[in-house]
């Protein structure tokens, strides 16, 4: 049986015994409660179209706290078409991934930019080692 190691809670700084969860239990039953109240407010029909600005501002739970429960699939966004979480890299409203299409794109684009050019740089410090490199004369050479 493998114990927990130390650690700080990265909600609130507690040192804990970090096992089964990642935050201490004093945060881990802030967060259930967070997730009830998001869970409560889109239960009832007049806010099943929320957006994840309307449901955090009406329970006061983070957007990023909402973002993790969907992540998480405790929020299901099937059932409510107009809940999104930001994109990680420009912040428009995505329903799956990390990044929306277009910084998706952007990002394929300078791996292969970055690639090219690491292709490029090992070409050319292979010749400057083949430039560097010395042969012996072999006889008919002479």
């Amino acid at each position: 049986m493998s114990l927990g190691t130390l650690d700080n809670c990265p909600r609130c700084g507690t040192l804990f015994v970090r096992g089964v969860r990642d935050v201490c239990p004093k945060c881990y039953q802030e967060i259930e409660r967070e997730y009830e109240k998001c869970s409560q407010y889109l239960r009832k029909r007049e806010n099943r179209g929320a957006n994840i600005q309307q449901v955090s501002e009406a329970t006061g739970v983070s957007i990023k706290q909402i973002t993790k429960f969907i992540k998480e699939g405790r929020i299901s966004i099937a059932n409510h078409p107009n809940m999104g979480y930001p994109c990680e890299g420009c912040g428009l409203l995505i329903t799956t991934g990390h990044l929306c299409d277009l910084c998706a794109k952007e990002l394929n684009r300078e791996i292969s930019l970055d690639n090219e050019l690491k292709e490029r740089l090992s070409a050319e410090e292979q010749r400057r080692r083949a430039e560097k490199t010395y042969r012996a004369r072999t006889e008919k050479e002479n």
